[in-house]
């Protein structure tokens, strides 16, 4: 597997969870769309959504094993408190790029401050679902460059 992409919490309920935020599509769509991107690539990469921390991070902690190239991440709500999966993250020393649906930026405070994004390769945030085709052109030249 070349490219692990990660959902936090809630995310499994985008389509129905708060439309005006983040969207008609679901994740389903999202993650559908992406992995036929990443095939056209002649990648391959692998979904996993998780409300549980600890699911997350044990997906985190079994990429450094299977040797994933990179990481596309949005942690969701766990952007703003998880110091756990921050730490999971370095652990691997796998690149990521943390990608939001929504703008952060015009959101509430809380939301703005983000555990990820100094260690991030890049941050993404405010474009919808056209976000993750921005994560996976830079995991694509990353993983060529490299």
């Amino acid at each position: 597997m070349d490219i692990l992409l990660l959902s936090g919490p809630n995310l499994n309920m985008l389509g129905v969870r708060e439309p005006d935020q983040y969207g008609m599509q679901t994740l389903d769509d999202i993650v559908s769309h992406i992995i036929a991107l990443a095939i056209d690539a002649g990648l391959s990469i692998e979904h996993h959504q998780d409300n549980s921390e600890a699911g997350l991070i044990n997906k985190i902690h079994a990429a450094r094993e299977q040797g994933i190239k990179y990481m596309i991440i949005n942690p969701a709500a766990f952007t703003h408190t998880s110091i756990a999966l921050r730490d999971a993250i370095l652990a691997t020393g796998i690149t990521f790029t943390e990608v939001h649906l929504s703008n952060v930026y015009k959101r509430e405070a809380f939301r703005q401050q983000s555990y990820f994004s100094d260690i991030a390769h890049g941050v993404i945030s405010g474009f919808g679902a056209q976000g993750y085709e921005f994560a996976l052109n830079a995991a694509i030249k990353h993983i060529k460059e490299h």
